[in-house]
């Protein structure tokens, strides 16, 4: 420990030995290796030094507003931010970091006045929608399924708002979204802990809740979403290959008939970047082994394990496909409200 103590020290002492009055980006990036190692006390040192020749910049101001917050210094914290949200520079970043301050001190109102100005100076914000509907539905309020919604409309390549309205729909009587926006989130964030999470609401949806009912669309007479009736008729068509139960290869087979049906049938009326995405899977040989990472790690981790092993050709291609590009949904395809 006391190595370490001196190591940080000396590293201190030789960084505002070699900075130039005017070398706050070298300093900046000092700190946030301080910040990155969990060193927070010498970020902020690093950080108020930077200040001393820069005071109005705004990166380092949310840097050090940043590093008390993961310090949990959350009343300094609190009295940087409360120092920039007002700037006419504030940019989303500024609003996230405070919104982040103001939650943990539990300044709710505070919190909900500020979100609320930082969507109208940027009303396409992704992130913003995605929190604010996330401090809405701290105080139980089930308005945050709209503003999750308007994220993923006006900025649907930003991946929280998709995770938030998946986990919501999950616990309503809702059959399709916590579906569809689960499994975007699961490619957007598919090596992230709740990218794995979300594998597991969703193999949970298709068990027991999808085909619960014999009749796919029971319940669903009150359901004016186009979209939604489209998938869940097209879903039907399939409910006769659960009747022996489900697992990884009945889900295999029932997707890839819905595919095919719904190319037929609904694609030229509602096109859709996730289905797409299966079609393309299909007539590359890759959509077994895709539903194999989707579902069958949840399912039984040592059957996966023990298929990757005997598929391993299909396994290695499907990886190297993954790998090699970063899903993203295009604007003009949010079908939920329509």
């Amino acid at each position: 420990m006391n190595k370490l103590i001196i190591l940080s020290t000396a590293l201190l002492l030789s960084v505002f030995a070699s900075a130039q009055p005017d070398d706050t980006k070298s300093l900046q990036q000092t700190a946030r290796s301080f910040m990155q190692s969990g060193d927070f006390n010498n970020a902020i040192i690093v950080l108020n030094r930077a200040l001393q020749t820069d005071k109005n910049s705004l990166e380092l101001q949310k840097d050090l507003a940043m590093t008390y917050y993961l310090k949990q210094d959350y009343t300094k914290a609190y009295e940087v931010v409360k120092q920039i949200v007002d700037r006419e520079d504030a940019d989303v970043p500024v609003f996230q970091i405070a919104g982040n301050v103001y939650r943990a001190i539990e300044m709710v109102k505070e919190c909900d006045k500020m979100y609320k100005k930082a969507l109208k100076k940027f009303p396409n914000s992704g992130p913003l929608y995605s929190e604010y509907g996330e401090l809405l539905w701290q105080k139980k309020d089930f308005a945050a399924i709209n503003y999750w919604e308007k994220g993923i409309e006006l900025d649907p390549s930003y991946g929280g708002n998709y995770y938030n309205a998946a986990m919501f729909y999950y616990y309503t009587k809702d059959k399709v979204w916590s579906l569809i926006y689960g499994e975007i989130f699961a490619n957007m964030e598919s090596l992230s802990e709740r990218g794995a999470a979300m594998k597991e609401l969703l193999y949970k949806s298709y068990k027991e809740k999808l085909f619960t009912d014999a009749d796919i669309m029971k319940g669903e007479e009150k359901n004016k979403n186009e979209f939604s009736k489209a998938f869940l008729t097209t879903m039907g068509k399939e409910a006769a290959m659960v009747t022996t139960g489900i697992n990884t290869e009945v889900i295999t087979m029932v997707r890839t008939k819905f595919i095919l049906d719904w190319f037929n049938t609904y694609a030229g009326k509602f096109p859709y970047k996730l289905f797409d995405f299966q079609q393309q899977l299909i007539k590359d040989g890759l959509f077994d082994a895709y539903n194999q990472w989707l579902f069958g790690s949840v399912e039984d981790l040592a059957a996966y394990e023990s298929w990757t092993k005997t598929n391993a050709d299909d396994y290695k291609k499907f990886t190297t496909f993954q790998k090699s590009r970063i899903f993203k949904m295009p604007a003009g395809q949010h079908y939920q409200g329509n």
